[in-house]
């Protein structure tokens, strides 16, 4: 079992998030804020190629291909987050329902967030809507943390483009790097300074960089041996 009380800025942890859980302490996580696969690898069409533009990555990553269920997470999320924690999840729309179906009944509210991405991939052949909206599913208990102080900024829905320019790593790309904006957001409003943020599906340390340069402590686990190199680079080298 790790000991969190010795961790100043942040730990990274390098295997299995299912694992390494494990040997995070019972109450010691402030904020989880993760982005799990979305199991779409079943609706995927593959890459669309042009002659007369650059090819549009339509496809998904390998770690996709596993489905994901959300229940086997419940027993460790309600272990380890603290009595005044919140729970952010990164989804999609054919998960949401599981997400619901196993977490409403654990915790005092289920709620959900609407990321609408301004700058959606194009379709092209205009033969459905744009896929511009991702979900990020909430849960908490009552006497969570929380940090609004107007109305209008307790809206469940959040614009941004989707990441890109300096921010957007090149070596290695991740294909689903969320922006430092939104999740910025959501640490600003669901923790409070040196309370520790848990990313078990670390990709590339973005939440470690918001949960840093926010004065969080940050711990981040990541399987991949390619993104787990480049989380530790891209953290030593943040703010």
């Amino acid at each position: 079992m790790i000991d969190v009380s010795t961790i100043d800025k942040y730990l990274l942890m390098h295997g299995d998030c299912m694992e390494k859980l494990k040997e995070i302490p019972d109450g010691s996580i402030d904020l989880i804020l993760c982005d799990p696969p979305y199991n779409l690898a079943k609706y995927s069409t593959g890459n669309m190629k042009f002659d007369w533009r650059s090819e549009i990555n339509n496809d998904v990553a390998n770690w996709d291909l596993k489905e994901l269920s959300p229940i086997d997470f419940l027993d460790e999320f309600k272990r380890v987050l603290s009595p005044t924690g919140n729970i952010f999840v990164f989804t999609s729309y054919n998960l949401i329902g599981k997400w619901h179906e196993v977490f409403d009944s654990e915790y005092d509210t289920f709620q959900f967030m609407v990321w609408h991405k301004t700058n959606p991939i194009p379709n092209i052949r205009k033969s459905s809507f744009l896929n511009s909206c991702e979900l990020i599913v909430c849960m908490w208990n009552k006497g969570h943390t929380w940090n609004f102080s107007k109305q209008n900024e307790m809206h469940n829905f959040i614009e941004s483009p989707i990441c890109m320019g300096s921010e957007r790593l090149k070596d290695p790309k991740h294909p689903t790097q969320k922006p430092l904006s939104i999740l910025k957001k959501i640490i600003n409003v669901a923790s409070n300074e040196n309370d520790i943020v848990l990313d078990m599906f670390m990709g590339v340390a973005s939440t470690g960089v918001a949960a840093k340069e926010l004065n969080r402590r940050f711990i981040g686990i990541e399987i991949d041996d390619t993104y787990y190199a480049a989380c530790e680079k891209r953290m030593l080298g943040s703010k």
